[in-house]
C-alpha cells in the first residue's frame, strides 16, 4: 500500500506521490528536485523522479507532474554548485545526458546524499551505490563523447555546409559542440542526431576575429537529406569520397587483417557514417590492380 501522510500538503486521505514526473530537460529535473524538497518528500525512500517520456502509467503508483520553472531550477543549481562544486555538477549533467530510464532517481539520491552530508566529499564516495552508478555512467558518456569527436564525418553539400549525421548511444551533442566550434571556425557546419531529432549548427558569418559564433539548435530538416545525404553532395565531396575510398582500399594489407581488433577500436555501429566503409556505385576503379 502507498504510504499515507499527515501534513499540510498531503492531509489524511490523500496519497503521497511515489513518482514525480518532469519535462525531459535538465531544468525540468532541477524543478522536480525543488518540488520534492518544497513538499518535504525527500524522506520517502520509494520516491522516483522520472522523465515524462520514460514514464509507464501504473495503477499502483501515484504520479504527479511538475512544471519546469527557471527560477526554481536556478536555485537548486546554485545550491548544488556550493555543495559539490563545478566537477560534481559536470558529473550530474553528464549523468543526466545519459538518458537512462532511472537516471533521474539516481541523481536525486546523489543530491540528497550531498545535502544530508555537506561536509563529505560525496562525489568521491564510491562506496555509496548511487554515487558508484553515476561514476560508471559518466565514464560511459565520456567514452561516447570521445568517440563522437573522433568518428564524426562531415560531408560537403551544395549549400557549402559541412553536414554530419550521428546516432550516439547518449545525448552527447551538448558536450561535443565546443570541440568542433573551436576547430572549424572558418566553415559552415552542422551535426544532426538522428536518434533524438535535433542538431547543432555553426554559422561562420556570425563569428568575429576574436570570438567564434554561438552554436544554434536545429530541428527541422528534410527527410530526404537525412535518409540520402548523397543527394546534396557537392562535386568536390563526391571526388573526395572516391579518393579516400581508393586510398583506404589500397593501403589495406589483406594478410594483416584483424577484424576483431578493428571492431574493438572502431565499433561497427559507427561504420555506416564512415565514407571509407561505403561502396560507391562506380567504385570498380578503386580495386587493387596488383
Amino acid at each position: 500500500m502507498l504510504q499515507l501522510t499527515e501534513n499540510a500538503n498531503y492531509p489524511i486521505g490523500h496519497l503521497m506521490p511515489s513518482i514525480v514526473l518532469y519535462k525531459p530537460s535538465f531544468e525540468g529535473w532541477l524543478s522536480a528536485v525543488f518540488y520534492v524538497y518544497a513538499n518535504k518528500l525527500q524522506h520517502n525512500t520509494a520516491l522516483q523522479l522520472t522523465a515524462h517520456d520514460c514514464y509507464v502509467p501504473s495503477l499502483i503508483d501515484h504520479a504527479i507532474s511538475v512544471v519546469t520553472e527557471a527560477d526554481k531550477a536556478q536555485r537548486v543549481l546554485v545550491k548544488l554548485n556550493k555543495l559539490i562544486g563545478r566537477s560534481g555538477m559536470r558529473q550530474i549533467l553528464w549523468g543526466f545526458l545519459s538518458e537512462k530510464d532511472n537516471i533521474g532517481t539516481t541523481l536525486f539520491h546523489v543530491v540528497k546524499y550531498a545535502i544530508d552530508y555537506p561536509d563529505r566529499l560525496v562525489m568521491e564516495d564510491l562506496g555509496h551505490l548511487d554515487v558508484l552508478e553515476l561514476a560508471q555512467t559518466v565514464k560511459s558518456v565520456g567514452r561516447e563523447k570521445h568517440r563522437m569527436e573522433a568518428f564524426v564525418r562531415f560531408e560537403h553539400t551544395t549549400d557549402d555546409i559541412y553536414f554530419a549525421r550521428v546516432e550516439p548511444d547518449f545525448n552527447v551533442l551538448p558536450l561535443i559542440g565546443e570541440h568542433f566550434r573551436q576547430r572549424y571556425q572558418d566553415q559552415h557546419w552542422a551535426i544532426y542526431d538522428l536518434s533524438r531529432g535535433y542538431g547543432i549548427y555553426y554559422d561562420k558569418s556570425q563569428s568575429t576575429p576574436s570570438r567564434p559564433a554561438a552554436l544554434q539548435t536545429i530541428t527541422d530538416l528534410d527527410d530526404i537529406v537525412l535518409r540520402n545525404p548523397a543527394s546534396i553532395h557537392s562535386m568536390d565531396e563526391q571526388r573526395y569520397q572516391q579518393f579516400w575510398q581508393g586510398y583506404f582500399t589500397n593501403v589495406n594489407i589483406k594478410e594483416r587483417k584483424n577484424p576483431r581488433l578493428h571492431r574493438q577500436y572502431l565499433p561497427q555501429r559507427y561504420w555506416k557514417y564512415l565514407s571509407e566503409k561505403q561502396i560507391l556505385p562506380n567504385a570498380e576503379h578503386l580495386q587493387k590492380k596488383r
